[in-house]
């Protein structure tokens, strides 16, 4: 019994002490990114290439889950508001729920497994690999050769991403209205701009630049500290996903509690 309540407090003790650790080791990624920014002539001719990476390799799969979406939300709305509410509030929870909701944080949890699991494992397997170490021996920075331009084509891609995903979401939403639900584009129309305000907009944007942030972030320092060779890659990627997709839910509630 005394050896199994010591184990116990051990255990805990140790998982105390490597998330301090960790807090600690993100901090000081951060910091260096932030010192690193000014080394644009290290991070600058690697922007766009991370751009198209992150940003338009993704649009695919976000433009799929976007157009399911809208297509379900328009099905159960009118299966919801059958007889006790006029139909044409289908665009008005449609438009609604995929801008400030859905749109965001499915993009957000899809790309976090795409974008953030690449990040890892290319990073992961770069540390293991010592390139990063060659780098520095090179006189090269780390942080503005392999963080800042991935963290900042994140903060710029996702919003890009996130606007067309809302967009495609909307629009497979009317369609399914007009061919499954025998409204007319008047009456979807009418739903849409009942209660949109351009806040609404605004505070998806927000939201997506922050996940953008969070999963290559998080994507980064996991695949820099990654140790243990090939099956430390595997869970630098997998703890990364992870990470990146409970903090989005988090940041989801704290952004709707702030700002809304």
């Amino acid at each position: 019994m005394r050896d199994s309540v010591s184990g116990s407090i051990q255990a805990v003790g140790r998982a105390s002490l490597s998330s301090v650790s960790s807090v600690g080791r993100a901090g000081y990624l951060a910091l260096g990114a932030f010192r690193a920014l000014r080394k644009v002539d290290v991070w600058g001719p690697n922007l766009l290439p991370q751009m198209a990476r992150i940003g338009v390799d993704s649009v695919p799969i976000a433009l799929f889950i976007a157009t399911f979406t809208g297509v379900v939300l328009a099905l159960q709305s009118s299966y919801t508001f059958t007889g006790a509410i006029p139909l044409y509030f289908v665009g008005t929870l449609v438009g609604k729920t995929m801008v400030l909701e859905l749109g965001p944080v499915l993009t957000g949890l899809a790309l976090s497994g795409r974008v953030g699991a690449n990040i890892a494992a290319e990073l992961g397997t770069m540390r293991i690999t010592e390139q990063v170490d060659a780098l520095e021996t090179l006189a090269y920075d780390p942080n503005a050769y392999l963080v800042v331009p991935r963290v900042i084509a994140g903060a710029l891609m996702f919003p890009a991403v996130v606007v067309l995903a809302n967009g495609i979401g909307i629009a497979s939403g009317w369609i399914t209205s007009l061919y499954l639900l025998d409204m007319s584009s008047v009456e979807f129309l009418k739903g849409l701009r009942l209660f949109f305000r351009s806040w609404d907009v605004w505070f998806s944007i927000i939201k997506s630049i922050t996940f953008g942030i969070t999963v290559t972030s998080v994507g980064c320092f996991f695949g820099l500290h990654t140790t243990g060779g090939a099956e430390g890659v595997g869970r630098s990627t997998t703890h990364s996903v992870v990470a990146a997709s409970m903090i989005i839910l988090v940041l989801d509630a704290f952004l709707a509690a702030v700002l809304l």
